[in-house]
Protein backbone atom coordinates (compact mmCIF):
# COMPACT_ATOMS: atom_id res chain seq x y z
CA UNK A 1 0.00 0.00 0.00
CA UNK A 2 1.49 3.22 -1.06
CA UNK A 3 2.24 5.73 1.32
CA UNK A 4 0.10 8.97 -0.96
CA UNK A 5 -3.29 6.05 -0.57
CA UNK A 6 -2.37 5.74 3.22
CA UNK A 7 -2.42 9.88 3.20
CA UNK A 8 -5.37 9.69 1.93
CA UNK A 9 -7.39 7.74 4.14
CA UNK A 10 -6.35 8.99 7.09
CA UNK A 11 -7.46 12.65 5.66
CA UNK A 12 -10.67 11.52 4.72
CA UNK A 13 -11.02 10.12 9.01
CA UNK A 14 -9.96 13.14 10.33
CA UNK A 15 -12.28 14.96 8.17
CA UNK A 16 -15.26 12.36 9.18
CA UNK A 17 -14.22 13.32 13.04
CA UNK A 18 -14.49 16.84 11.91
CA UNK A 19 -17.93 16.37 10.64
CA UNK A 20 -19.08 14.50 13.54
CA UNK A 21 -17.74 16.92 15.93
CA UNK A 22 -19.86 19.44 14.05
CA UNK A 23 -22.77 17.71 13.94
CA UNK A 24 -22.50 17.34 17.96
CA UNK A 25 -21.94 20.77 18.37
CA UNK A 26 -24.84 21.72 16.14
CA UNK A 27 -27.90 19.49 17.97
CA UNK A 28 -26.05 16.84 20.13
CA UNK A 29 -26.43 14.19 18.41
CA UNK A 30 -23.00 12.04 18.79
CA UNK A 31 -21.60 10.23 16.50
CA UNK A 32 -17.81 10.50 17.56
CA UNK A 33 -18.12 6.65 18.78
CA UNK A 34 -19.93 5.45 15.61
CA UNK A 35 -18.05 7.19 12.54
CA UNK A 36 -18.45 4.59 10.65
CA UNK A 37 -22.40 5.08 10.69
CA UNK A 38 -22.24 8.21 10.50
CA UNK A 39 -20.52 7.98 7.19
CA UNK A 40 -22.78 5.46 5.88
CA UNK A 41 -25.77 8.12 6.70
CA UNK A 42 -24.17 10.61 4.29
CA UNK A 43 -22.59 9.44 1.71
CA UNK A 44 -25.54 9.54 -0.73
CA UNK A 45 -25.95 12.83 -0.09
CA UNK A 46 -21.61 13.83 -0.86
CA UNK A 47 -22.07 11.68 -3.75
CA UNK A 48 -24.93 13.99 -4.75
CA UNK A 49 -23.06 16.82 -4.37
CA UNK A 50 -19.79 15.49 -5.73
CA UNK A 51 -18.00 15.94 -2.56
CA UNK A 52 -15.22 14.57 0.25
CA UNK A 53 -15.86 14.87 3.41
CA UNK A 54 -13.67 17.54 3.82
CA UNK A 55 -15.03 19.73 1.18
CA UNK A 56 -18.40 18.66 2.63
CA UNK A 57 -17.88 20.10 6.08
CA UNK A 58 -16.28 23.20 4.58
CA UNK A 59 -19.38 23.61 2.53
CA UNK A 60 -21.45 23.55 5.65
CA UNK A 61 -19.47 26.47 7.21
CA UNK A 62 -20.63 28.33 4.09
CA UNK A 63 -23.99 27.25 3.62
CA UNK A 64 -26.38 27.22 6.75
CA UNK A 65 -29.49 25.90 4.88
CA UNK A 66 -27.73 22.63 3.88
CA UNK A 67 -28.04 21.70 7.69
CA UNK A 68 -31.35 20.67 7.06
CA UNK A 69 -30.36 18.19 4.51
CA UNK A 70 -27.94 17.21 7.25
CA UNK A 71 -30.77 17.01 10.04
CA UNK A 72 -33.33 14.81 7.84
CA UNK A 73 -30.39 11.91 6.65
CA UNK A 74 -28.68 11.66 10.97
CA UNK A 75 -32.11 11.75 12.77
CA UNK A 76 -34.44 8.71 13.69
CA UNK A 77 -37.87 9.41 13.09
CA UNK A 78 -39.63 5.87 13.53
CA UNK A 79 -42.56 6.33 15.44
CA UNK A 80 -46.26 5.33 15.43
CA UNK A 81 -50.17 6.74 16.99
CA UNK A 82 -50.42 5.37 20.70
CA UNK A 83 -46.71 4.44 21.19
CA UNK A 84 -46.08 3.52 25.07
CA UNK A 85 -49.15 3.52 26.37
CA UNK A 86 -48.29 2.73 30.19
CA UNK A 87 -47.77 6.76 29.99
CA UNK A 88 -50.66 7.89 27.90
CA UNK A 89 -52.81 5.83 30.59
CA UNK A 90 -51.09 7.31 33.66
CA UNK A 91 -51.58 10.60 31.72
CA UNK A 92 -55.13 10.46 31.69
CA UNK A 93 -55.73 8.55 35.48
CA UNK A 94 -52.96 10.44 37.43
CA UNK A 95 -51.88 13.56 36.21
CA UNK A 96 -54.79 15.43 33.86
CA UNK A 97 -56.94 15.11 37.25
CA UNK A 98 -54.01 16.95 39.03
CA UNK A 99 -54.55 19.66 36.23
CA UNK A 100 -58.25 19.82 35.69
CA UNK A 101 -58.64 23.48 38.19
CA UNK A 102 -56.44 24.82 35.59
CA UNK A 103 -57.68 27.36 33.01
CA UNK A 104 -54.71 26.09 30.34
CA UNK A 105 -53.34 23.71 30.31
CA UNK A 106 -49.52 23.73 27.92
CA UNK A 107 -48.00 20.75 27.45
CA UNK A 108 -44.73 20.51 24.90
CA UNK A 109 -43.76 17.27 22.58
CA UNK A 110 -40.15 17.80 22.36
CA UNK A 111 -39.41 15.77 19.36
CA UNK A 112 -42.51 15.25 17.74
CA UNK A 113 -41.43 13.69 14.40
CA UNK A 114 -43.73 13.23 12.11
CA UNK A 115 -46.76 14.34 14.51
CA UNK A 116 -47.80 11.13 16.05
CA UNK A 117 -46.97 11.71 19.86
CA UNK A 118 -48.88 15.28 19.75
CA UNK A 119 -51.78 14.04 18.15
CA UNK A 120 -52.00 11.03 20.31
CA UNK A 121 -51.50 13.28 23.20
CA UNK A 122 -54.39 15.40 22.16
CA UNK A 123 -56.44 12.21 21.66
CA UNK A 124 -56.00 10.82 24.92
CA UNK A 125 -57.05 13.90 26.68
CA UNK A 126 -59.89 13.78 24.71
CA UNK A 127 -61.21 10.62 25.63
CA UNK A 128 -60.27 11.15 29.14
CA UNK A 129 -62.78 13.55 29.46
CA UNK A 130 -61.47 14.90 32.65
CA UNK A 131 -60.73 18.55 31.46
CA UNK A 132 -61.93 20.26 28.39
CA UNK A 133 -59.73 19.58 24.84
CA UNK A 134 -60.12 23.50 24.57
CA UNK A 135 -57.77 24.26 27.63
CA UNK A 136 -55.39 22.10 26.14
CA UNK A 137 -52.56 23.54 23.80
CA UNK A 138 -49.62 21.42 22.49
CA UNK A 139 -46.20 22.78 21.16
CA UNK A 140 -44.46 20.11 19.12
CA UNK A 141 -41.40 20.86 18.10
CA UNK A 142 -38.37 18.73 16.20
CA UNK A 143 -35.55 19.85 14.72
CA UNK A 144 -36.30 18.20 10.84
CA UNK A 145 -38.08 20.27 9.50
CA UNK A 146 -39.18 17.83 6.83
CA UNK A 147 -40.81 15.76 9.43
CA UNK A 148 -42.83 18.87 10.65
CA UNK A 149 -43.69 19.51 7.07
CA UNK A 150 -45.70 15.62 7.50
CA UNK A 151 -46.89 16.42 11.07
CA UNK A 152 -48.28 19.72 10.55
CA UNK A 153 -50.28 18.32 7.37
CA UNK A 154 -51.89 15.50 9.83
CA UNK A 155 -52.18 12.69 6.64
CA UNK A 156 -50.92 9.71 6.73
CA UNK A 157 -51.01 6.94 4.26
CA UNK A 158 -53.75 3.92 5.05
CA UNK A 159 -50.57 1.12 4.99
CA UNK A 160 -48.33 3.36 6.93
CA UNK A 161 -47.40 1.39 10.29
CA UNK A 162 -48.18 4.81 12.34
CA UNK A 163 -51.71 2.56 12.44
CA UNK A 164 -49.97 -0.27 13.93
CA UNK A 165 -51.39 0.26 17.05
CA UNK A 166 -54.22 2.11 16.53
CA UNK A 167 -57.65 0.67 17.39
CA UNK A 168 -60.39 0.93 14.65
CA UNK A 169 -62.67 3.05 16.97
CA UNK A 170 -60.22 5.69 17.34
CA UNK A 171 -59.23 5.69 13.60
CA UNK A 172 -62.88 6.76 12.87
CA UNK A 173 -63.51 8.99 15.60
CA UNK A 174 -60.25 10.81 15.48
CA UNK A 175 -59.70 10.78 11.36
CA UNK A 176 -61.44 10.84 7.86
CA UNK A 177 -60.86 8.95 4.61
CA UNK A 178 -58.93 10.85 2.83
CA UNK A 179 -57.40 9.88 -1.18
CA UNK A 180 -55.11 6.59 -0.14
CA UNK A 181 -54.69 7.50 3.74
CA UNK A 182 -56.54 9.11 6.84
CA UNK A 183 -56.66 12.69 7.82
CA UNK A 184 -56.94 14.05 11.78
CA UNK A 185 -59.63 15.99 12.09
CA UNK A 186 -59.45 19.72 12.35
CA UNK A 187 -60.67 19.72 15.82
CA UNK A 188 -57.47 17.67 17.25
CA UNK A 189 -55.45 19.38 15.10
CA UNK A 190 -56.41 22.54 16.14
CA UNK A 191 -54.99 21.85 19.75
CA UNK A 192 -51.48 21.55 18.26
CA UNK A 193 -48.95 23.93 17.40
CA UNK A 194 -45.78 22.96 14.87
CA UNK A 195 -42.52 24.39 15.68
CA UNK A 196 -39.22 24.18 14.41
CA UNK A 197 -36.59 23.50 16.68
CA UNK A 198 -33.20 22.86 17.97
CA UNK A 199 -33.32 21.44 21.90
CA UNK A 200 -29.49 23.12 22.03
CA UNK A 201 -30.07 26.58 21.22
CA UNK A 202 -31.08 28.45 24.06
CA UNK A 203 -33.48 31.27 21.91
CA UNK A 204 -35.43 28.07 20.50
CA UNK A 205 -35.71 26.88 24.01
CA UNK A 206 -36.55 30.12 25.21
CA UNK A 207 -38.93 30.38 22.97
CA UNK A 208 -41.37 27.82 24.64
CA UNK A 209 -43.53 29.24 27.00
CA UNK A 210 -43.85 27.62 30.65
CA UNK A 211 -45.49 24.15 30.43
CA UNK A 212 -47.04 21.99 32.48
CA UNK A 213 -46.00 18.50 30.60
CA UNK A 214 -43.32 18.02 28.78
CA UNK A 215 -42.85 14.64 26.51
CA UNK A 216 -39.23 14.34 25.32
CA UNK A 217 -39.56 10.29 24.47
CA UNK A 218 -36.40 8.48 22.91
CA UNK A 219 -33.59 11.11 22.39
CA UNK A 220 -32.00 11.21 24.78
CA UNK A 221 -30.74 8.21 24.02
CA UNK A 222 -28.70 9.97 21.17
CA UNK A 223 -26.83 12.16 23.71
CA UNK A 224 -23.92 12.15 25.89
CA UNK A 225 -24.19 12.78 29.74
CA UNK A 226 -22.77 16.40 29.45
CA UNK A 227 -25.96 17.61 26.54
CA UNK A 228 -28.08 15.34 28.33
CA UNK A 229 -27.95 17.49 31.56
CA UNK A 230 -27.73 20.40 29.52
CA UNK A 231 -30.97 19.69 27.47
CA UNK A 232 -32.68 18.58 30.90
CA UNK A 233 -31.82 21.77 32.96
CA UNK A 234 -33.46 23.92 30.12
CA UNK A 235 -36.55 21.23 30.45
CA UNK A 236 -36.50 22.15 33.91
CA UNK A 237 -36.61 26.15 33.41
CA UNK A 238 -39.62 25.73 30.79
CA UNK A 239 -41.91 23.59 33.50
CA UNK A 240 -43.94 25.10 35.98
CA UNK A 241 -43.40 24.08 39.39
CA UNK A 242 -44.98 20.68 40.21
CA UNK A 243 -44.81 20.41 36.47
CA UNK A 244 -43.94 16.65 34.44
CA UNK A 245 -41.48 14.98 32.44
CA UNK A 246 -41.87 12.01 30.58
CA UNK A 247 -38.74 10.33 28.87
CA UNK A 248 -38.47 6.79 27.10
CA UNK A 249 -38.58 3.66 28.82
CA UNK A 250 -35.09 3.45 28.05
CA UNK A 251 -33.87 6.94 29.24
CA UNK A 252 -33.30 7.81 32.55
CA UNK A 253 -31.91 11.12 34.36
CA UNK A 254 -31.24 9.23 37.15
CA UNK A 255 -27.70 9.79 38.53
CA UNK A 256 -27.79 13.43 37.10
CA UNK A 257 -27.84 16.38 39.31
CA UNK A 258 -31.31 17.52 38.50
CA UNK A 259 -34.38 18.42 41.08
CA UNK A 260 -36.68 16.50 39.40
CA UNK A 261 -38.26 13.46 41.75
CA UNK A 262 -38.57 10.06 40.16
CA UNK A 263 -42.31 9.04 40.20
CA UNK A 264 -42.34 5.04 40.30
CA UNK A 265 -45.86 3.84 38.68
CA UNK A 266 -47.19 1.15 38.39
CA UNK A 267 -46.54 0.06 35.01
CA UNK A 268 -43.67 3.28 33.99
CA UNK A 269 -41.75 5.86 35.54
CA UNK A 270 -41.71 9.38 35.23
CA UNK A 271 -40.12 12.68 36.55
CA UNK A 272 -41.45 15.96 38.49
CA UNK A 273 -40.39 18.73 39.24
CA UNK A 274 -40.65 20.40 42.88
CA UNK A 275 -43.64 22.45 44.01
CA UNK A 276 -40.72 25.60 44.59
CA UNK A 277 -38.47 26.71 41.76
CA UNK A 278 -35.09 26.09 42.53
CA UNK A 279 -32.32 28.36 41.31
CA UNK A 280 -29.88 25.53 40.99
CA UNK A 281 -29.70 25.76 36.94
Amino acid sequence: MNMEFINEIQDNDMCLKDLGQMIYDFCGLNYLDNLSLLASKVSKRLSILNMTFGEYTEFLTRNQQEWNHLVELITNNETYFFREESQLNELSNAILPQLRNKKWIRIWSAACSTGEEPYSLAMTIAESGIVPLESVHIIATDINKKVLQIANRGWYHKNSLCFRRTPKEMLDKYFFPQDEGFQIKSFIKDRIEFRHSNLLHDEDMAAVEKVDIIFCRNVLIYFDSVTTSRVIAKFYHRLNPGGFLFLGHAETITGLNTNFETINARATFYFRKGDVERSQY
